[in-house]
């Protein structure tokens, strides 16, 4: 209900009963559920007449398919007339990652399986970090920022 708590509910009693008085709070009730009463019916009438004016083909239409989110679920999602799920599911991340990833460092997709990463402190020079110049004759340090 509105999201609020029964601690907060009490405490909007007590306020209007100290606000409007005990003795006019049932007809301030009255007044506010009669008014909430007439625009739900105003609501109804409004989405009946929209309806009956856009015809017979449109008889299923619902108000809650204007919704972006709903309709594309409604009419993309639900029905997969184009194979959405077999194309999702048909899609490796991981595997496509690890072929970039082995291509950027020059290795082959089976050697990369089997071939560990090199420890930090293997001998190997991180030739990313300032202070360290890549050996003669080999590859110059990537830049993924340059890319």
């Amino acid at each position: 209900m509105l999201d609020i708590g029964p601690l907060e509910l009490v405490a909007l009693v007590v306020l209007a009963v100290l606000i409007f008085g005990p003795d006019k709070l049932p007809k301030m009730i009255q007044d506010v559920s009669r008014t909430l009463r007439r625009i739900r019916q105003f609501s109804e009438n409004a989405k009946e007449d929209i309806r009956s004016e856009l015809g017979p083909e449109f008889k299923d239409f619902e108000f809650e398919d204007l919704n972006p989110k709903t309709f594309v679920r409604k009419h993309v999602l639900e029905k997969d007339e184009l194979g959405l799920k077999e194309i999702r599911n048909g899609f490796d991340f991981k595997a496509e990652m690890a072929d970039v990833t082995d291509a950027v460092h020059g290795r082959s997709g089976d050697a990369a399986a089997q071939t560990p990463p090199p420890a930090a402190g293997s001998g190997t020079p991180d030739l990313l970090k300032k202070g360290e110049s890549p050996q003669p004759g080999g590859h110059p340090p990537f830049d993924a920022d340059a890319t």
